[in-house]
């Protein structure tokens, strides 16, 4: 397999004394879905962060044939890589049109506007609430709403750290069409996930973490077909 459009290399990531991530490599290939899945404290979002330059690592990040090693982390976002954070973290006293724009800080102002008309044709009840203080969105519109911001720096890469988290099972169907759709349009996404059965049912490949290492990837569906993913982590 030839160098994705992410690549880590031998990455690990230490808080103090706690070894968070221990030397892992994989590869993400342009136009794919690919998700890493674990336990809560495997380590998946301290692997997204670091990537994002949110964090300090050593070994090798590359993306798109370029070391992130020396970007910092605001650069990234200019590179064609933007995150989707765990737990949303939007702006809740702003707008939903202020949120947007802040997402599209490093987008000439002339486009900007394109872009959001691209993203309020994706999610249409954003548009329904520009307006709407952020706070007071639901919790599914509120995931809408990070993804759209993240989306109007017209990312090469989108990473997403626990999109499903604390929605009803609706919204999560709902949440991962529209994955499905991103991904159709020609978004690459790397997806941190729980949620084992959602991540790898939208998937091409994946990864598993256990205490900061990967210890199985495969396909999505063979992971999916696998008797210890079964037993760990689908609740089989």
């Amino acid at each position: 397999m030839s160098e994705g459009i992410l690549s880590v290399q031998n990455m690990s990531v230490s808080y103090g004394s706690i070894h968070a991530v221990k030397n892992i490599s994989f590869e993400v290939q342009e136009g794919e879905i690919v998700t890493l899945i674990g336990a809560n404290g495997a380590g998946k979002s301290t692997t997204l962060n670091a990537i994002a330059r949110l964090l300090p690592a050593s070994g090798e990040i590359r993306f798109a044939g370029d070391s992130l090693m020396h970007v910092p982390g605001h650069a990234v976002l200019k590179k064609g890589l933007a995150m989707v954070p765990e737990g949303r973290r939007i702006f809740l006293r702003m707008s939903v049109e202020e949120n947007l724009e802040m997402g599209a800080y490093i987008t000439p102002r002339s486009s900007m506007q394109e872009q959001m008309e691209d993203v309020f044709r994706r999610f249409p009840r954003l548009e329904e609430r520009r307006s709407q203080i952020a706070g007071t969105l639901s919790g599914g519109e509120q995931q809408m709403l990070a993804m759209g911001r993240a989306l109007m720096s017209k990312p090469k890469l989108l990473m997403m750290d626990e999109p499903s988290m604390g929605l009803a099972p609706i919204l999560v169907e709902q949440i991962f069409g529209i994955i499905r759709e991103l991904n159709a349009a020609g978004t690459t996404i790397l997806l941190v996930e729980q949620n084992a059965q959602a991540a790898l049912s939208v998937a091409d490949r994946g990864y598993v973490m256990e205490t900061g290492r990967i210890v199985m990837s495969g396909k999505a569906e063979e992971l999916l077909a696998s008797p210890a993913v079964k037993k760990a982590y689908l609740g089989g």
